[in-house]
Protein backbone atom coordinates (compact mmCIF):
# COMPACT_ATOMS: atom_id res chain seq x y z
CA UNK A 1 0.00 0.00 0.00
CA UNK A 2 2.80 2.45 0.72
CA UNK A 3 4.02 2.26 -2.87
CA UNK A 4 0.54 3.12 -4.20
CA UNK A 5 0.33 6.03 -1.77
CA UNK A 6 3.63 7.44 -3.05
CA UNK A 7 2.57 7.52 -6.68
CA UNK A 8 -0.94 8.81 -6.06
CA UNK A 9 -1.37 12.34 -7.40
CA UNK A 10 -2.08 15.31 -5.24
CA UNK A 11 -5.82 15.78 -4.83
CA UNK A 12 -7.46 18.24 -7.16
CA UNK A 13 -9.06 20.52 -4.60
CA UNK A 14 -12.30 22.44 -4.95
CA UNK A 15 -10.48 25.63 -5.94
CA UNK A 16 -8.89 23.96 -8.99
CA UNK A 17 -12.24 22.44 -10.01
CA UNK A 18 -13.93 25.82 -9.60
CA UNK A 19 -11.24 27.51 -11.73
CA UNK A 20 -11.66 24.94 -14.53
CA UNK A 21 -15.45 25.37 -14.45
CA UNK A 22 -15.13 29.18 -14.52
CA UNK A 23 -12.74 28.98 -17.48
CA UNK A 24 -15.08 26.68 -19.41
CA UNK A 25 -18.15 28.83 -18.65
CA UNK A 26 -16.35 32.01 -19.72
CA UNK A 27 -15.44 30.32 -23.03
CA UNK A 28 -19.08 29.48 -23.79
CA UNK A 29 -19.27 25.89 -22.51
CA UNK A 30 -22.37 24.46 -20.79
CA UNK A 31 -22.69 21.33 -18.69
CA UNK A 32 -24.28 18.31 -20.41
CA UNK A 33 -26.89 16.44 -18.42
CA UNK A 34 -25.63 12.89 -17.80
CA UNK A 35 -26.92 9.86 -15.94
CA UNK A 36 -25.57 6.47 -14.93
CA UNK A 37 -21.93 5.67 -15.58
CA UNK A 38 -21.23 8.95 -17.40
CA UNK A 39 -22.45 10.90 -14.39
CA UNK A 40 -19.61 9.30 -12.41
CA UNK A 41 -17.01 10.52 -14.93
CA UNK A 42 -18.35 14.04 -15.52
CA UNK A 43 -19.35 16.68 -15.58
CA UNK A 44 -19.07 16.77 -19.35
CA UNK A 45 -19.17 20.13 -21.10
CA UNK A 46 -20.44 21.06 -24.56
CA UNK A 47 -20.45 24.02 -26.94
CA UNK A 48 -21.01 24.70 -30.61
CA UNK A 49 -18.05 26.51 -32.19
CA UNK A 50 -17.84 27.41 -35.88
CA UNK A 51 -20.87 25.20 -36.54
CA UNK A 52 -19.31 22.08 -34.93
CA UNK A 53 -19.94 20.52 -31.55
CA UNK A 54 -17.04 20.36 -29.12
CA UNK A 55 -16.92 18.59 -25.78
CA UNK A 56 -14.74 19.06 -22.70
CA UNK A 57 -13.82 17.11 -19.59
CA UNK A 58 -11.91 18.79 -16.76
CA UNK A 59 -9.87 15.93 -15.30
CA UNK A 60 -9.87 15.48 -11.54
CA UNK A 61 -8.27 13.20 -8.98
CA UNK A 62 -11.09 10.65 -9.49
CA UNK A 63 -9.74 10.11 -13.04
CA UNK A 64 -6.21 9.04 -12.04
CA UNK A 65 -4.50 5.71 -12.69
CA UNK A 66 -1.75 4.10 -10.59
CA UNK A 67 0.87 6.36 -12.16
CA UNK A 68 -1.10 9.48 -11.25
CA UNK A 69 -2.05 10.23 -14.86
CA UNK A 70 -5.53 10.25 -16.45
CA UNK A 71 -6.81 6.66 -16.71
CA UNK A 72 -6.94 5.42 -20.30
CA UNK A 73 -10.46 4.08 -19.79
CA UNK A 74 -11.67 7.56 -18.88
CA UNK A 75 -10.27 8.93 -22.13
CA UNK A 76 -11.77 6.05 -24.13
CA UNK A 77 -15.16 6.63 -22.52
CA UNK A 78 -14.94 10.36 -23.26
CA UNK A 79 -14.03 9.68 -26.92
CA UNK A 80 -16.86 7.13 -27.26
CA UNK A 81 -19.46 9.41 -25.70
CA UNK A 82 -18.46 12.50 -27.69
CA UNK A 83 -18.35 10.65 -31.02
CA UNK A 84 -21.73 9.11 -30.23
CA UNK A 85 -23.24 12.48 -29.29
CA UNK A 86 -21.91 14.14 -32.46
CA UNK A 87 -23.18 11.21 -34.57
CA UNK A 88 -26.60 11.61 -32.97
CA UNK A 89 -26.65 15.35 -33.61
CA UNK A 90 -25.50 14.92 -37.24
CA UNK A 91 -27.96 12.13 -38.05
CA UNK A 92 -30.95 13.36 -36.10
CA UNK A 93 -31.36 9.79 -34.81
CA UNK A 94 -31.95 9.26 -31.09
CA UNK A 95 -30.75 5.67 -30.79
CA UNK A 96 -27.21 4.64 -31.70
CA UNK A 97 -24.88 1.94 -30.42
CA UNK A 98 -21.11 1.77 -30.60
CA UNK A 99 -20.07 -1.05 -32.91
CA UNK A 100 -16.34 -0.38 -32.83
CA UNK A 101 -13.98 2.12 -31.20
CA UNK A 102 -10.28 2.20 -32.10
CA UNK A 103 -8.20 4.25 -29.70
CA UNK A 104 -4.58 5.35 -29.92
CA UNK A 105 -2.91 6.87 -26.87
CA UNK A 106 -0.48 9.46 -28.19
CA UNK A 107 0.56 11.05 -24.90
CA UNK A 108 -0.44 10.83 -21.24
CA UNK A 109 -3.12 13.13 -19.88
CA UNK A 110 -2.36 14.84 -16.59
CA UNK A 111 -4.76 15.33 -13.71
CA UNK A 112 -6.01 18.90 -13.94
CA UNK A 113 -5.90 18.95 -17.76
CA UNK A 114 -9.02 19.98 -19.64
CA UNK A 115 -9.54 17.41 -22.40
CA UNK A 116 -11.25 18.70 -25.54
CA UNK A 117 -12.94 16.47 -28.14
CA UNK A 118 -13.88 17.78 -31.59
CA UNK A 119 -15.59 14.81 -33.26
CA UNK A 120 -16.40 14.78 -36.95
CA UNK A 121 -18.48 12.60 -39.22
CA UNK A 122 -16.29 10.69 -41.67
CA UNK A 123 -19.10 8.91 -43.53
CA UNK A 124 -22.75 8.02 -43.08
CA UNK A 125 -24.60 5.07 -44.60
CA UNK A 126 -28.23 3.98 -44.08
CA UNK A 127 -27.32 2.06 -40.96
CA UNK A 128 -23.82 3.18 -39.86
CA UNK A 129 -22.06 6.41 -38.95
CA UNK A 130 -18.25 6.55 -39.05
CA UNK A 131 -16.72 9.08 -36.65
CA UNK A 132 -13.28 10.40 -35.77
CA UNK A 133 -11.96 12.58 -32.95
CA UNK A 134 -8.81 13.71 -31.24
CA UNK A 135 -8.69 14.43 -27.54
CA UNK A 136 -6.42 17.38 -27.00
CA UNK A 137 -5.08 19.50 -24.19
CA UNK A 138 -4.45 23.00 -25.50
CA UNK A 139 -2.86 22.23 -28.89
CA UNK A 140 -1.41 18.87 -27.81
CA UNK A 141 -3.07 15.66 -29.06
CA UNK A 142 -3.25 13.00 -26.34
CA UNK A 143 -5.68 10.49 -27.92
CA UNK A 144 -6.87 9.69 -31.44
CA UNK A 145 -10.06 7.65 -31.80
CA UNK A 146 -12.23 6.34 -34.64
CA UNK A 147 -15.65 4.87 -34.05
CA UNK A 148 -18.45 3.15 -35.92
CA UNK A 149 -22.00 3.70 -34.65
CA UNK A 150 -25.05 1.63 -35.61
CA UNK A 151 -28.34 3.46 -36.12
CA UNK A 152 -31.00 1.61 -34.09
CA UNK A 153 -34.77 1.61 -34.14
CA UNK A 154 -36.22 3.31 -31.09
CA UNK A 155 -38.56 1.71 -28.58
CA UNK A 156 -41.94 0.96 -30.08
Amino acid sequence: MKRAEKIRPARMNGEMTTKAAARLKSDGWTILETTGFLHLIGPLWERKFDGRYEFALATEDKHHNRRGMVQGGVMMTFADRTCGMAARYASGKDYLATVQLDTHFVEAGKIGDILISRPRVVRTTRSLIFMSTELSVDDRCVVMANGVFKILKGPE
